[in-house]
């Protein structure tokens, strides 16, 4: 955190430095940044709050109930009836409610059954469902999901912050680019104005004609356009990367002038976003944070598949409790005061509970072939990644190649021209090749930059190499 700290104080001195100084922000502190105070990935770890909050209020349902139900009534100086039945209510797992209770009713008009003794009546019993509701329950199978959402949000979480460090990687990756356009025209405008100096003072020599120092400004302001095209273009890509730039308190960061990529970014690439030595061909796949979400949700939906399946089951409660009215005693609770009873309950047709059931047993079907399709699509993706990542480093070197034997082809016509062997029509027109070279290798390089970055975000690598 410390490092992070500073990382942050640094960046913070270089958007507010002068214009003329500049100021190198790279990959690794940007995504620092981003990991660290982005509104999305503070976001995503509300996720799991969300989850631990969902449990505990499953593990409500199993929590101590205590119910008290006082009623009075009194009417021209006779009291009808007084009565109070407070009772302690203890769930457990398997359906089974431990129950104590406390009665005293008094009164001229009571039901013969509810008179108890003068000191009250106290009973001490259990609730057993023992057909639906022994083995599962709602009570029990939401406990159950609500764990596997905590673990399910975990990864959830990972792969929210792995899409937000992906999009923030791709808009670094295209601020990189259009700053390394505008370099490449930055620098053939400093060598087309020197060019035309020349040919001026060439042509007021009387060494070169007119028409050389015509074609020499055409060619200097083409490389002016460009290079302002160029520039708008970094300008909106670093408004685009400020999307991402937020400190602590929630204040979004501008970049300014004077802030620039890292240039060399090529070397770092693969430590930064942890594929460096990553083996793709043997990477196992059955830990990736998709297919763990989808399996905690299949496990989800297999424990409301049994809940279904149990209701299908008769609904039989069978309640006993002993009855005293000296608790203090414990051998004042036997066998031969007591209280008893059975509910049963069953639909004839079990209409509702078939189709529930049904509903269930097609959602855990709908997420097997949902598993069995990312399984694929993943493999399949990893694969041609693969593949585009030999392309490109292999189209990386032909680019090299080329722009340094258009580099020497310049040279060449520039020396020929000054000479007087050449014209400044094929001067112009090799240094064009040339850029168009350079331009290219740029893109090759930012596409090969944005496959790493979809590796990164395919496999869902959220762990970054933070300097």
């Amino acid at each position: 955190m410390r490092i992070i700290l500073v990382n942050i104080a640094l960046l913070i001195s270089g958007l507010v430095s002068a214009q003329d100084s500049t100021s190198v922000i790279t990959l690794s502190e940007y995504l620092g940044y981003v990991k660290s105070f982005h509104p999305i990935v503070k976001q995503a770890n509300l996720v799991i709050k969300e989850s631990e909050a969902k449990l505990m209020k499953a593990r409500g349902a199993f929590d101590p109930k205590l119910e008290v139900d006082y009623d009075r009534k009194k009417f021209k100086n006779t009291e009808y009836y007084d009565r109070l039945n407070a009772s302690f209510k203890i769930p457990t797992w398997f359906g089974l409610e431990i129950k104590g209770n406390f009665e005293e009713n008094t009164g001229d008009f009571l039901n013969p059954q509810a008179i108890v003794p003068e000191d009250g009546l106290y009973s001490v019993g259990v609730s057993v469902p023992v057909a639906r509701g022994l083995l599962t329950n709602k009570r029990m199978a939401t406990l159950r999901q609500s764990r596997l959402y905590v673990k399910q949000a975990q990864v959830d979480r990972q792969l929210l912050i792995n899409n937000i460090l992906y999009d923030a990687t791709v808009t670094y990756f295209n601020w990189l680019k259009t700053y390394n356009e505008k370099r490449v025209y930055e620098d053939f405008l400093t060598n087309v104005k020197v060019r035309f100096n020349g040919i001026k003072k060439s042509y007021e020599v009387g060494d070169k004609p007119a028409i050389d120092t015509l074609e020499a400004r055409i060619a200097l302001n083409n490389r002016r356009l460009n290079l302002e095209k160029s520039r708008i273009k970094f300008v909106k890509s670093s408004l685009e990367l400020s999307n991402y730039l937020w400190l602590n308190n929630n204040t979004p960061i501008e970049i300014q002038t004077g802030v620039i990529p890292d240039i060399n970014t090529f070397d770092t690439i693969d430590l930064i976003l942890n594929t460096s030595g990553l083996d793709i061909e043997n990477f196992s796949i059955e830990n990736h944070p998709k297919l763990q979400s989808l399996d905690y949700k299949f496990k989800s939906l297999d424990i409301e598949k049994r809940l279904k399946l149990n209701n299908l089951l008769p609904q039989i409660d069978l309640q006993y409790n002993f009855l005293s009215q000296t608790p203090e005693i414990a051998r004042s609770f036997s066998t031969s005061a007591y209280k008893s009873g059975v509910n049963i309950s069953f639909p004839l047709f079990l209409r509702k509970e078939r189709g529930d059931l049904k509903l269930a047993k097609l959602k855990l079907q709908d997420i097997k072939f949902d598993i069995q399709n990312t399984k694929v699509s993943l493999k399949n993706k990893i694969a041609a990644i693969s593949q585009e990542l030999d392309s490109y480093i292999l189209q990386n070197d032909y680019t090299d190649t080329i722009v340094n034997d258009y580099s020497k082809m310049l040279s060449a016509e520039e020396r020929k021209f000054f000479l007087g062997e050449s014209s400044l029509f094929l001067v112009n027109s090799r240094e064009s090749k040339l850029i168009d070279a350079k331009l290219k290798a740029i893109d090759i390089e930012n596409s090969f930059f944005k496959t790493k970055a979809n590796l990164f975000n395919i496999l869902a690598l959220s762990e970054i190499q933070l300097n």
